[in-house]
C-alpha cells in the first residue's frame, strides 16, 4: 500500500541561542548545512528538541525564515513544527510557514486539557483541511495529554485525506503494533528504540536522535530497515542504543526537557551550538557535556570515526 509521506530519515534542527536567547543565525546555519551535507534531506525545526513550546511569535518567524532559506533547494523536504494551545494559535502559524513555501508541517494536540474524540476530528480537519496542498505528520506524544495509536488514526485517515504520517518515541510494542497496522496509509515515524519494530509491520521511517553526531551509522541502520535485513538491523540496534546509554550515562540523576540532551548530541557531532535553553528550562552545564564526551571517546571511538 502507498503511503502518504515518503520513507525517509527525519532529523531535528535544534536552536541555538546567545546569553539574551537571541537566535545565533550563521550558527543555525551551519548546523543545517551540515545535516544536508550528511545526506540527510528531510529535516525539521520545532519539536520539543527544537524548543517549538517556547518560541515567541516573532522568534518562530525569524528562525522559520531563515531555516527556508537553507532547505528551500532540490530534493530536500523541510518540515516545519507547530506546537500551540488551539487551533487559532496552530493555523497563525501554519499560515505563516506556508506563505514562504514550507508544504510538510508537524503539529501535536493542544495539550492544555486532553481532547476527546470530537475535538480531536475537528482539530485535525480545521487545521489539515485549511491547507489542503500542505502534508501533515501527526507528533504523537503523551505532553498533549492524549496518544493516539490504530483505531483513533483509522478514523482520521478517512476524513484527513492530507494527514500523511506520524511522529513517535513510543517503544511499548502493543503500541508500534497498533499504529502501523491500524494506519498503514500514513508514514509512521519511530525514535531509534521502536524503528526495527516498526519495520516488522509494513513500511516506516526513522526519526533519528542521533543522526547528526553518527550519520554514517544511522544511514545504516536505516537501510538495514528498509531492506528488512534482520540479521543485520536488530544487532546494529543493540550496539546503537549502548552507545547512545553510555554517551548519556552522565546526565544520570537529572531528568531535563529534550533539547537538554539534543544540544550536547549536537555539540558533540563538532558544531559549536551552545547548551542553553529558553527559560525556565535549563540544559547541561560544561563539566557534564565534557564528561558525556570522555565517556563516548573511551568506550566507543570507531563511532566517532
Amino acid at each position: 500500500m502507498a503511503t502518504r509521506y515518503p520513507q525517509a530519515i527525519l532529523v531535528s534542527c535544534e536552536i541555538p541561542w546567545d546569553e539574551q536567547g537571541v537566535l545565533l543565525e550563521e550558527c543555525f546555519r551551519r548546523e543545517v548545512r551540515a545535516l544536508l551535507g550528511h545526506g540527510f534531506n528531510h529535516l525539521y525545526i520545532f519539536g520539543t528538541a527544537g524548543e517549538g513550546y517556547a518560541v515567541t511569535g516573532d522568534q518562530y518567524r525569524q528562525i522559520v525564515q531563515v531555516f527556508w532559506e537553507e532547505t528551500h533547494k532540490d530534493g530536500v523536504s523541510p518540515m516545519v513544527g507547530v506546537i500551540a494551545m488551539s487551533t487559532p494559535q496552530v493555523l497563525e502559524r501554519v499560515r505563516f510557514a506556508f506563505d514562504l513555501g514550507v508544504r510538510a508541517f508537524q503539529i501535536s494536540l493542544p495539550p492544555w486539557g486532553a481532547l476527546d474524540d470530537s475535538e480531536c476530528l475537528v482539530f485535525f480537519s480545521q487545521v489539515c483541511g485549511a491547507f489542503p496542498e500542505a502534508r501533515f505528520i501527526h507528533y504523537n506524544l503523551p505532553r498533549a495529554q492524549r496518544v493516539l495509536l490504530g483505531p483513533e488514526y483509522r478514523r482520521l485517515v478517512a476524513e484527513v485525506p492530507n494527514l500523511a504520517g506520524t511522529k513517535n518515541c513510543r517503544t511499548d510494542l502493543t503500541h508500534i503494533f497498533s499504529i502501523a497496522t491500524g494506519a498503514p496509509e500514513l508514514q509512521h515515524f519511530y525514535g531509534e528504540h521502536g524503528f526495527p519494530h516498526g519495520c516488522l509491520f509494513g513500511e516506516c521511517s526513522l526519526l533519528s536522535s542521533f543522526g547528526a553526531l553518527f550519520p554514517a551509522k544511522t544511514r545504516e541502520f536505516y537501510q538495514y530497515g528498509v531492506n528488512k535485513q534482520w540479521d543485520q538491523l536488530f544487532p546494529l540496534q543493540a550496539e546503537y542504543l549502548r552507545v547512545m546509554d553510555d554517551f548519556l550515562a552522565p546526565t544520570q540523576g537529572r531528568e531535563a526537557i529534550d533539547g537538554a540532551y539534543d544540544k550536547m548530541i549536537v555539540r558533540a557531532s563538532g558544531l559549536d551550538m551552545p547548551l542553553r535553553l529558553l527559560p525556565p528550562y535549563q540544559g547541561f552545564d560544561e563539566q557534564v557535556f565534557t564528561k558525556c564526551m570522555r565517556q563516548l571517546r573511551r568506550r566507543h571511538p570507531k563511532w566517532l570515526e
